[in-house]
């Protein structure tokens, strides 16, 4: 335990030495979920100061890739709602995801937990969602910080943050240069509304009274909106594994016409075609409460589409029997073309 003069209290959950009940009441209950994450490279993980991982020697010319990011307000829900089981899930998500879409293996996962005072239970709920997380990436959950800070946060809320650490042979990197005209775009199925969108979605549902336990298309609404963001890295390592992946993009804020153009080369358009799968029903609902026109849905919201990918055309096929194999669900959304003078870079058509 460390105290500096600004009464801030760390509890570094790698560090089992730690001399306040709270701290060591995390610890204990944390361990057993760090250790189903464990990979043979971890050389040293909870309990020092540091960790230590070994590059897996698989690699002939390794690029290490990372990424960081955080739950959003989506945690304002949580926290009403007094549901933390799956956010953590979400955190990892968002990292391992992002940078999965450059062809990298997440190999492991850091998270820092900040909140005004240290309620065991709770946080032992959201590092249970990571080590979870961590468990559908295939990367170890090697360490973490939890931060008490009087006065900064309110009673039982706390703020999330994480970063992921992967690793592609160079020569694997996918960038998306190689895209061309005639290329087609699958789209991997959501979850849900993942993580992004909810300063919009909370005032939606503010607006429209809906009760949280009130059944929605066959769940609580809840359930539904709470869902865990989907982690796709074992079936599009697989399929990058077996087929020519030219672009991946995680659709995240900004939603598909946002993000597809990141991938792209200059000069070229993504034609994404409209009901070409099937929009889950709570985009449906939240367009209808918010009377939101089609064009700001596809900018805010995934609308049911959690990463788009890029292959040849002569492989759609193919690509479409592997993810689906592997437990997705996935659409052929789309195809590149040229771009025409003054148009964006991904548009959605009838």
């Amino acid at each position: 335990m460390t105290t500096n003069s600004t009464n801030t209290t760390s509890i570094s959950y790698r560090d089992a030495g730690v001399d306040i009940e709270a701290g060591d009441a995390l610890i204990e209950q944390i361990k057993p979920f760090a250790k189903r994450t464990m990979r043979p490279e971890v050389l040293a993980g909870i309990g020092g100061f540091g960790s230590l991982f070994e590059m897996p020697k698989k690699y002939k010319n390794p690029v290490l890739v990372s990424g960081t990011d955080g739950v959003g307000t989506k945690l304002k829900l949580a926290f009403e709602l007094n549901k933390h089981d799956t956010v953590g899930i979400d955190l990892v998500a968002m990292s391992v995801n992002d940078i999965l879409v450059q062809g990298a293996e997440p190999l492991f996962f850091l998270d820092y937990f900040a909140c005004g005072k240290l309620e065991v239970g709770t946080a032992a709920q959201v590092i249970k969602g990571i080590a979870e997380g961590c468990e559908q990436s295939g990367c170890a959950l090697v360490g973490g910080e939890t931060a008490e800070m009087p006065g900064m946060y309110p009673a039982g809320e706390y703020d999330l943050a994480g970063f992921a650490v992967g690793c592609v042979d160079k020569e694997n990197i996918i960038s998306g240069t190689t895209i061309a005209a005639g290329d087609v775009v699958l789209g991997l199925a959501s979850s849900g509304a993942h993580s992004n969108g909810y300063s919009l979605i909370r005032k939606l549902i503010e607006k429209s009274g809906i009760d949280f336990e009130s059944d929605f298309h066959g769940k609580p609404f809840k359930e539904v909106v709470m869902a865990p963001t989907r982690i796709y890295v074992k079936p599009l390592l697989l399929l990058i594994a077996t087929l020519p992946v030219k672009g991946m993009a995680h659709i995240t804020g900004g939603g598909i016409t946002e993000n597809i153009p990141r991938v792209l080369p200059t000069g070229l358009t993504a034609e994404i075609k409209k009901g070409s799968w099937t929009m889950p029903p709570l985009f449906t609902w939240l367009q209808a409460q918010g009377n939101v026109a089609d064009l700001e849905m596809y900018k805010t919201f995934n609308c049911g589409i959690g990463m788009a990918v890029i292959v040849a055309e002569q492989h759609a096929a193919a690509a479409l029997e592997l993810l689906r194999d592997a437990g997705e669900t996935v659409f052929h959304i789309g195809h590149i073309r040229a771009q025409q003078a003054g148009e964006a870079p991904t548009v959605v058509v009838s």
